[in-house]
């Protein structure tokens, strides 16, 4: 992902208000950055994968695959890549997005333990 000129502000989510929200059918913008082998061994379901390894590939539709107006929350393992993800997106216009504190694997220990850990 190119450099970021400044480091914006990223608002955290945590995974027990990730199920909540979840739970409710708020409307959602549901992103995904891990790459599709991590998907295979675990995922939440209405999320949009964009992995970062493929960031070329889809950084360019970003704005017309997503909503910039809508409140997006990135995914990723643990919190790390999706907050970078977060931090461009902001860059990019998207004026509400939040990071998944402790991604996927916090969520399947403090919310669903029926997802597999890797």
């Amino acid at each position: 992902m190119p450099g970021k000129p400044s480091q914006p502000f990223i608002t955290q989510i945590s995974v027990e208000e990730l199920a909540q929200r979840l739970s409710s059918k708020d409307s959602l913008q549901l992103v995904d950055v891990r790459e599709p082998h991590e998907l295979a061994i675990a995922h939440i379901d209405g999320f949009v994968n964009l992995p970062l390894s493929q960031f070329p590939d889809w950084a360019d539709q970003v704005n017309t695959r997503l909503n910039p107006q809508a409140e997006t929350l990135v995914l990723c393992h643990h919190g790390i890549r999706s907050a970078q993800m977060c931090q461009w997106l902001i860059v990019q216009g998207f004026t509400n997005v939040k990071n998944i504190a402790g991604g996927i694997d916090a969520y399947s220990t403090l919310v669903d333990p029926s997802i597999p850990q890797y």
